[in-house]
């Protein structure tokens, strides 16, 4: 539901030109994971991988919708998702999608708030090809005046369909509510009127290609039937001309939210939705605040947990209960997510919520169900990176939160490092209704005042 269900981690690693390096230690990640800058500061990274004759090709973009900081122009960063397959003079689209099939590759993009994908998987014996295809779009993209409208008209439309579901008007307005100030504020797909006037933004299209499609902002991941020095040798040989720029920008940072705030939509015969929205950290391996939230989303509300037990399986009040947070950049939104099942119970399902979290803030967890849940976090993820795709999607998630892949053991072996104790004062800091945005959908003209919700806590 809502962002769980919408959404499928920039702290620069500075390597010296031409270094290679290895995961800096052991850890949960079995692999190798080599590293290459080249003279541009386009950083290579090669896995290799028993995977006989495949192998993944990953180029991660480190922009999304949080660089687009400039009024009237949000939703590009998606925009390019979609542009980027529209050809070049060399491989026009069809050319471009025959080529993929001849050598047996698939290829796909996505987009997010603090970065773009650009990923294949194909046979490895023709690892020059996809290099080949991807410098080519990368370095000499083309698109008409034409082209570009047809393609933003393209947009308008994805965002009338996604956006007639309740589910994505309260994700949209859960985030323009909470954030005031910081480029959050705005999904991925951009401001409706934005997205209208986007057609007539062709000169500013090139720009932001222009700024952001440079070898200082991206990473080539490759994983698979590989080796360092073909990897290497490919990279040189088809992004070793690439032209670094010299864009920066200064993100905007949101101001300390300090009263609970609230975002209701109106729907009728629609399962009511409670949505508790609290400010959360920026992701960094360097404190535990994200690794203790993310084990209280799987220990307090996962279906193991008291409360999901109560909810959903005895009382069948709640038809689906989850909560978590995304991995950030920039502070983002950790949150607990409520399908009911009548309207009615929304306040009970709140204060339900509400007690669960104060006795978080002030007893310790069980430690056996701690660890447990700890466990069963780490090893989830182990047992899921078995092949070319999944190892370099999970690389590339540290590639766009920290700069650097081999931040993954850090990155997991936080979770050992979650007490009780630090729970309690991870609750006691984020958890609060200061830091709340309320969010809610029923066929109530607006939601239920706060003081219905008890909210005052």
């Amino acid at each position: 539901m809502m962002k769980h269900f919408i959404i499928f981690l920039i702290i620069g690693l500075l390597f010296s030109c031409n270094t290679e390096q290895k995961a800096a230690e052991d850890g949960i990640f079995p692999y190798p994971i080599l590293q290459t800058e080249l003279d541009n500061q386009l950083n290579v990274v090669t896995v290799p991988y028993n995977s006989p004759g495949i192998a993944a090709f990953y180029i991660v973009v480190r922009v999304g919708s949080r660089n687009e900081i400039e009024e009237g122009k949000t939703g590009f960063a998606h925009f390019f998702e979609h542009m980027m397959f529209r050809g070049t003079d060399k491989y026009p689209k069809e050319k471009y999608d025959e080529v993929l099939k001849s050598i047996g590759a698939a290829a796909n993009a996505n987009t997010w708030f603090d970065r773009t994908v650009y990923h294949m998987t194909g046979n490895a014996e023709m690892l020059d090809k996809m290099f080949e295809l991807e410098a080519d779009r990368f370095m000499n993209l083309k698109y008409s005046e034409a082209d570009f409208k047809v393609e933003a008209g393209a947009v308008k439309g994805e965002y009338t369909k996604n956006y007639a579901s309740p589910y994505m008007k309260l994700y949209e307005k859960t985030y323009n509510t909470a954030f005031k100030e910081h480029t959050y504020s705005h999904t991925t797909i951009g401001f409706w009127e934005d997205v209208v006037d986007m057609p007539n933004q062709y000169e500013y299209s090139l720009e932001f290609f222009d700024r952001w499609y440079r070898p200082e902002y991206s990473t080539i991941i490759v994983v698979g039937d590989v080796t360092q020095d073909k990897v290497n040798s490919l990279a040189r040989e088809y992004f070793g001309e690439w032209e670094p720029g010299t864009y920066k920008q200064e993100i905007p940072v949101e101001p300390e939210q300090n009263e609970t705030r609230y975002a209701h939509i109106q729907e009728e015969n629609f399962p009511p939705v409670l949505s508790l929205n609290y400010k959360g950290p920026a992701f960094t391996v360097e404190n535990l605040d994200m690794a203790a939230l993310d084990v209280i989303g799987s220990l307090a509300f996962s279906e193991r947990s008291d409360i999901y037990k109560k909810l959903v399986v005895d009382e069948r009040k709640v038809r689906q209960l989850n909560a978590g947070g995304f991995n950030t950049v920039d502070p983002g939104l950790w949150s607990v997510d409520a399908i009911l099942v009548n309207k009615e119970d929304m306040t009970e399902v709140k204060n339900e919520i509400d007690e669960l979290i104060e006795k978080l803030k002030s007893e310790p967890v069980d430690s056996v169900e701690l660890e447990q849940t700890k466990s069963h976090m780490k090893y989830g993820y182990a047992m899921n990176i078995d092949n070319p795709d999944a190892i370099a999607n999970s690389l590339a998630w540290q590639v766009w939160l920290t700069g650097n892949p081999a931040t993954v053991n850090k990155t997991y072996a936080n979770y050992d490092k979650v007490t009780p104790e630090v729970i309690m004062d991870v609750a006691n800091r984020f958890l609060v209704s200061s830091k709340l945005t309320v969010s809610t959908i029923s066929s109530d003209e607006k939601f239920q005042e706060a003081e219905d919700l008890n909210l005052d806590r």
